[in-house]
């Protein structure tokens, strides 16, 4: 391994490809040529002796390596950033990452990232992504926390339980079905259903389970984010199973249906990260609010 090759540009210039992972758009971020990149990426990974990222299909996707180089670039960074703003005697502007999806923001974080932008607007950066980019964003530094429902729980990471919420089916207040206190999967045989696109995860966990109690289904419309689909119910488009968390706006319901599993949101970050002290501070106050969300509320006195 060439030390010498492995220079603070080199890193610099790794951690915006990996932002991107697109070297047009990269190279336009840094203002240089996009061969220029392109060699100073090969030089980097020469010099290391390990490929940093390969070619997946028509998308490039960082190596392991090439995530533990772009979180050790970010970290070099971050580092030097604050000793620069310890040493000139005032405070490191550099915001707290928080990557999610749009689920978790609109129903799980709302409350502390609007309390914390009150205290300092500079505070804090968000992130909006699925839980695949969530976890890549955390595993590379671009990330400092990150939210999300997660199928397999990353073993690199460090995984805190957030909430938990059953399974609902969202219909009108009129129909049928609502009244009813529970669902049963068969009880939606021959239902058109607001679904999200096909190989979405919670697409996919809802055609198995439909598929295991041989349930007959037509999709009513395909969807893209839980407003819409709740939007699409409301106009009388079909019905829809949804996470507890999503609210039932005024002329629908929400029925918990049986035979399908909850849903957790977790967050996760790197083991190290809580040793920013701004960083434990945001975990502590998010899991704090959800703590406070979920309590049992005590009827008030008359």
């Amino acid at each position: 391994m060439d030390e010498r090759a492995v220079s603070a540009d080199a890193l610099a210039s790794f951690v915006v490809f990996a932002d991107h992972l697109n070297f047009t758009r990269a190279a336009a971020e840094l203002h240089i040529s996009q061969p220029a990149l392109h060699v100073k990426i090969r030089k980097l990974a020469a010099a290391l002796g390990r490929p940093l990222y390969h070619r997946s299909g028509r998308r490039l996707v960082l190596t392991a390596d090439g995530e533990a180089v772009a979180r050790f670039a970010r970290s070099h960074d971050e580092r030097l950033t604050h000793f620069l703003a310890d040493f000139a005697g005032h405070q490191a502007a550099r915001p707290v990452v928080l990557a999610a999806g749009q689920g978790a923001y609109l129903y799980l974080l709302g409350d502390t990232i609007q309390a914390v932008l009150a205290e300092q607007p500079t505070r804090l950066r968000l992130i909006n992504c699925d839980h695949r980019q969530m976890l890549a964003a955390v595993r590379t530094g671009q990330a400092h926390l990150g939210v999300s429902v997660l199928d397999v729980l990353p073993d690199d990471l460090t995984v805190l339980e957030l909430a938990t919420f059953p399974q609902v089916l969202l219909l009108p207040d009129d129909h049928p079905l609502a009244r009813r206190r529970s669902i049963a999967l068969t009880d939606l045989a021959g239902a058109g259903l607001v679904v999200p696109p096909q190989h979405r995860p919670h697409r996919v966990l809802l055609e198995q389970a439909l598929r295991a109690s041989e349930v007959e289904w037509t999709v009513a419309v395909e969807a893209e984010g839980w407003p819409l689909i709740t939007h699409f119910v409301a106009l009388g488009v079909g019905l829809a199973v949804v996470n507890g968390c999503v609210p039932a706006p005024a002329g629908l319901v929400a029925r918990p249906v049986t035979g399908l599993p909850p849903v957790t949101y977790h967050v996760v970050h790197q083991p190290a990260a809580l040793s920013d002290p701004r960083v434990a501070a945001l975990l502590d106050r998010i899991t704090a609010q959800r703590l406070a969300a979920s309590a049992p509320r005590t009827p008030a006195s008359s």
